[in-house]
């Protein structure tokens, strides 16, 4: 059975929309076993409002208790280095634009080491990080 993960994209559009049932989701209509990446949950606090911080602790604790956290670690942290210097290599990319890529290619090299697809609606930024990296991704709409 293949495993998935949203994107921060994705948890957002569907907060933005109204749609709180996202954040509900333990399997997809294939059958997909979905995780939480703690980047994701980490960016979901950040810009998380009054209201919002309850459904993220909600989000939090339902998939804390399945163990379906996705944490990266030493090899995803370094791993997700390498792809951004091959990156801004090839497209010249400043520090800053490196900086707004590092969550995303957290996300990425985790899942990939894990073999968990990643669901997001961020086609440009992720189409990038593939080039680089090793991971399975499919944007999708909200």
């Amino acid at each position: 059975m293949q495993s998935a993960l949203f994107d921060t994209s994705i948890y957002v559009a569907a907060l933005r929309s109204g749609d709180d049932g996202v954040l509900s989701i333990r399997r997809l209509d294939s059958g997909s076993v979905v995780w939480l990446s703690a980047v994701v949950l980490e960016e979901l606090y950040a810009g998380a409002g009054d209201r919002g911080h309850h459904l993220v602790e909600r989000l939090e604790r339902d998939f804390d208790r399945a163990k379906r956290v996705l944490v990266p670690n030493l090899g995803d942290w370094t791993e997700a280095g390498r792809v951004l210097s091959r990156l801004a290599a090839k497209y010249d990319y400043e520090q800053i634009g490196q900086g707004r890529l590092t969550n995303d290619a957290l996300i990425a090299m985790s899942a990939g080491r894990r073999g968990i697809r990643v669901l997001t609606t961020n086609e440009r930024d992720f189409r990038k990080l593939a080039e680089f990296g090793s991971f399975q991704w499919q944007v999708t709409a909200v």
